[in-house]
């Protein structure tokens, strides 16, 4: 039951909101679409569910074109944003509400509904109505119903997003398990990085419409085969300087002239881009290997377990995460310490061209 997609476009009017997409989902695997607003993530699950038809390329299931084939038609089930569940109807009539639509016999509602409701932790709720629960609970009886239904292709559409980061965290440990052993395809969209390493499977990049990588998670994070995607998979956003390297000597901005060490060593001459993400922009002096570069703290944030150091130099504005509280005045001058083994390198076209060799 493989989904494959063949250059799947859609326009609305003037507009590109997916431009010439392919790619293959396989039974099994959790697929995360991770992008920022406006990427195209509902576009294409929309696709993906036949809730849209393409302005052009197909939609296979199982080699079978089902693009525009009616979604009601299709074994397919979508959790959304919202808490979408029928409020007047018990958690236990919320669950098996599709396998009643679907004439399943008693005994096979009651099974599944308790199967489910064990893997959502909702055993103890069965008897309430939504609006007895909590935005978490309410959630859980959403994805509960999903999965309930025994659909072949299963599609999160940032699920977490409207529930409070306690709440995030919790059901964000539990996923994976719950996906673990199903032959079913699920498709996760999010904005968070975060959430995508969390969840694992792997991962589709997505920048206005348009996929610029998919493959492992992991992998994806650990080498971005373009700047684009490094961009994507990072947040903070990761720190960027155009450099220019001649011979020993690394040119960066404001004139500032460091050696061409770590990846640099055995580049040519000519212009690179270096990315840092801003857990590798360090704030004290490591033993060895690092560079210091002059910097004035613009903006000093302290979330409790980490904080984020906003910072100019000539460089632009970078973005410094260290864990713990660190108090820095606003306008104050401090060096920051690039180590290049942790460098990015990127031609000015933003192919990638080195990675940390362990990149975290």
């Amino acid at each position: 039951m493989t989904l494959e997609l063949q250059k799947v476009t859609k326009r609305v009017g003037n507009e590109t909101h997916l431009a010439d997409i392919s790619l293959v989902f396989e039974p099994g695997t959790l697929n995360v679409l991770l992008g920022p607003t406006l990427s195209g993530k509902t576009s294409l699950m929309r696709m993906m569910a036949s809730l849209d038809k393409p302005t052009s390329g197909r939609v296979l299931w199982r080699g079978q074109d089902v693009t525009g084939v009616d979604v009601r038609k299709r074994n397919v089930a979508m959790v959304y944003q919202q808490f979408i569940n029928y409020p007047t109807l018990s958690v236990y009539e919320n669950i098996a509400s599709p396998l009643r639509v679907a004439g399943k016999p008693r005994a096979e509602i009651e099974r599944k509904v308790k199967e489910v409701a064990g893997l959502m932790r909702l055993e103890g709720m069965l008897d309430r109505t939504p609006l007895e629960l909590s935005g978490g609970q309410q959630q859980r009886t959403a994805i509960a119903r999903a999965l309930a239904k025994g659909a072949e292709l299963v599609l999160f559409d940032e699920p977490l997003a409207n529930l409070d980061y306690k709440l995030r965290e919790e059901l964000r440990n539990e996923l994976p398990r719950v996906f673990a052993g199903s032959q079913a395809i699920f498709v996760y969209a999010t904005a968070e990085p975060s959430e995508a390493l969390l969840l694992g499977g792997s991962t589709v990049t997505l920048h206005q419409g348009r996929v610029t990588q998919f493959g492992p998670t992991i992998e994806l994070y650990r080498r971005p085969n373009t700047l684009r995607t490094a961009q994507v998979f990072s947040d903070p956003p990761m720190n960027e300087a155009r450099v220019n390297k001649r011979g020993s000597a690394l040119q960066w901005p404001g004139d500032i002239q460091l050696p061409a060490s770590g990846p640099f060593g055995a580049l040519a001459d000519g212009d690179y881009i270096v990315g840092v993400r801003p857990n590798h922009v360090l704030l004290d002096r490591p033993a060895s290997g690092a560079m210091a570069v002059r910097a004035r703290v613009a903006v000093s944030e302290i979330t409790g377990s980490e904080s984020f150091v906003h910072v100019d130099w000539p460089g632009g504005r970078w973005v410094a995460l260290v864990h713990g509280v660190r108090r820095f005045e606003v306008e104050s001058d401090i060096d920051i310490y690039l180590d290049p083994n942790r460098f990015f390198v990127f031609r000015p076209d933003g192919a990638l061209v080195s990675a940390p060799a362990a990149a975290s």
